[in-house]
């Protein structure tokens, strides 16, 4: 999954890392005169208290409006379309799937559970087919009846990228590999509902035939994806400015790029929902591009969380340690940082050339551009989460980022350049998001540490809201000659296919929406995934898992930054808040609420 992310001039980035040195300080000598624990000071409920925990439970209300803040719009609020991570946590407020993750804290709320569904599902001993009964009493916001039919439409809009690019498309993948269906704007059937792959005998029963079995399947039916849509409230392109509300809240304004505003769904009944609770009545998202003036508001109390879930800026973070800590959570995300270089973009056709540029990057500067150890995380070795089966962490480092060579090694580099028949260095250009500090500042780092082995970088950034039209489609990066894109990626769900396939597997290279910028066309790479997705046996999978990541590791595709830590601010006006796994680290939205004063 996406995040989004910033500005900066040269300048800025310096001040920033002044910044970053000054927060590690304050770290280190326990944040100022904020307890750990009791949060007196503030009302809130301590450091890391709703770390992979549960804060303030007990003290949660009904009622009054949750006020987020994001450094940038999602993607599309398009349930077919949405990518950015935390557009699927927003999400929830408004769509359901079949299935969703577990209201818990850690790694028990990456376990699935049954949402529209009344139950898990029944699978054939083949892996092939499986058969779900919806529940009863789950309606549209305008009360009709949730049908099987709305979300078997709901899925086959994924099928539709010539006008709904953008998102993820496991279920094309995995129910039409040979992409046959056209989608429902191109179904010739009177009831658009021509997807072989999906049957609906009755209003209430779903049944999904897979070609091939995939141990993964039920992970994507969670996903935002499989949301139900109902036809007659498909505004094609258009919908991600009104989507129509299967779950306890509804939009009542979008302003794109401004703000956001829901309210309650007064047809959602709670007995038809197991999963949300429905706390506030009104959730309201503002959006401001400035990083620094959102986080003091934050800090000050116009809003209770960051919507973007990607930390504190660095002056927010030299504040928030010192004044507020007891605010504060400091999660492992999922989330890799990283540069990657499109073999489309000369002379990153070559893999030397992209090997000068991993060992010529001052691993350390890049680190500390990010946050550091404690906001931004641990050095970068390799290109698969710690957190998933077949990560291996910082053991697995070929080369020598977070050893030898983690402030750069000049020599190599060289060596490199001149192996790719480029001895005096090349020009290329560096895409960055604009509107996240940390990203630009690493854009600055990186552009530092070429210009001294002779590799000239200009750094062209962009609004991240855009990045499927910019980064995301093969033929503008080629013809913008983006030799080098800045980006984060956390997994779609925790397997190596719910990271990896999107970036990795040639099958999923688009002409928009596109994530596989390096291109990457392996056969052993996609044949690897296909042995992944075929096997049950967990130890096995978890081995194909370690050889997909040595393989793209080894192809020099990457320049990792940091296995991501977060910085997050909660409010001192909220309850029942934890971070999950099912969200890469994010407090899961869906059931925090405010705080009762009594």
């Amino acid at each position: 999954m996406t995040t989004q992310r910033t500005s900066g001039r040269r300048k800025q980035a310096f001040a920033a890392a002044a910044a970053v040195a000054g927060m590690l300080a304050l770290a280190a000598c326990g944040g100022g005169n904020s307890s750990d624990d009791g949060g007196s000071k503030t009302g809130a409920a301590g450091f890391d208290a709703a770390n992979n925990k549960v804060a303030q439970a007990s003290l949660v209300k009904k009622g009054g409006e949750l006020k987020f803040v994001s450094a940038q719009d999602a993607d599309f609020w398009d349930t077919t379309r949405g990518y950015y991570g935390f557009m699927w946590d927003f999400s929830r407020y408004y769509s359901r799937q079949l299935l969703t993750f577990k209201t818990e804290p850690g790694a028990a709320g990456a376990e699935l559970t049954p949402d529209l569904a009344t139950d898990m599902g029944q699978v054939s001993a083949d892996g092939k087919t499986y058969t779900f009964h919806l529940r009863d009493g789950s309606t549209w916001e305008d009360g009709k009846a949730i049908t099987s039919q709305d979300i078997k439409y709901g899925i086959e809009r994924v099928w539709a990228q010539d006008v709904l690019s953008g998102g993820p498309i496991y279920l094309q993948q995995m129910l039409d590999p040979k992409n046959t269906y056209k989608g429902p704007y191109k179904d010739t059937s009177k009831d658009k509902l021509g997807l072989k792959a999906i049957s609906t005998p009755d209003a209430k029963t779903i049944i999904f035939h897979l070609p091939t079995a995939n141990s993964d399947f039920k992970q994507v039916l969670a996903m935002v994806t499989a949301s139900p849509v109902r036809q007659d409230k498909d505004t094609k392109a258009k919908y991600t400015l009104h989507p129509f509300s299967s779950g306890p809240y509804k939009f009542q304004s979008y302003s794109p790029g401004k703000s956001l505003v829901l309210v309650r769904n007064t047809n959602w009944k709670a007995s038809s929902d197991p999963v949300r609770k429905a706390y506030p009545d009104k959730i309201s998202l503002t959006i401001s591009s400035n990083q620094s003036d959102m986080d003091q508001r934050l800090i000050n109390g116009d809003y209770d969380i960051d919507a973007g879930q990607t930390g504190l800026g660095p002056q927010g973070r030299t504040i928030a340690l010192k004044e507020h800590k007891a605010n504060l959570d400091n999660p492992i995300s999922g989330f890799i940082r990283y540069a990657v270089f499109p073999q489309s973009v000369k002379p990153f056709d070559n893999i030397e050339c992209r090997k000068a540029v991993i060992y010529a990057a001052d691993h350390v500067s890049l680190q500390t551009a990010r946050g550091g150890p404690i906001a931004g995380g641990d050095i970068g070795t390799n290109m698969l989460p710690p957190a998933i089966a077949g990560g291996e962490g910082q053991k697995y480092d070929p080369y020598g980022i977070s050893g030898a060579n983690k402030t750069g090694n000049d020599d190599l580099a060289k060596k490199a350049l001149k192996a790719c028949g480029q001895p005096n260095g090349f020009k290329t250009t560096i895409a960055v998001r604009n509107n996240k500090q940390q990203e630009v500042a690493t854009a600055t780092s990186l552009q530092a540490a070429l210009k001294k082995v002779g590799i000239q970088a200009d750094i062209y950034q962009y609004d991240g809201s855009q990045s499927s039209g910019i980064i995301g489609s093969p033929s503008n990066v080629a013809k913008k000659k983006l030799g080098i894109i800045i980006m984060g990626w956390g997994a779609d769900f925790p397997t190596v296919q719910g990271y990896g396939a999107p970036l990795w597997d040639s099958s999923y290279i688009l002409q928009s929406g596109n994530n596989n910028f390096a291109l990457i066309k392996d056969k052993t790479i996609d044949g690897l995934f296909t042995q992944y997705n075929t096997a049950l046996d967990e130890s096995k999978k978890t081995q194909i898992a370690t050889e997909i990541n040595h393989k793209v590791t080894e192809g020099a595709y990457y320049l990792p930054f940091t296995f991501e830590r977060l910085l997050n601010w909660r409010s001192s006006r909220i309850a029942n808040v934890y971070t999950t796994n099912a969200y890469s680290g994010y407090y899961d939205f869906v059931n925090i609420g405010l705080k009762s004063t009594k």
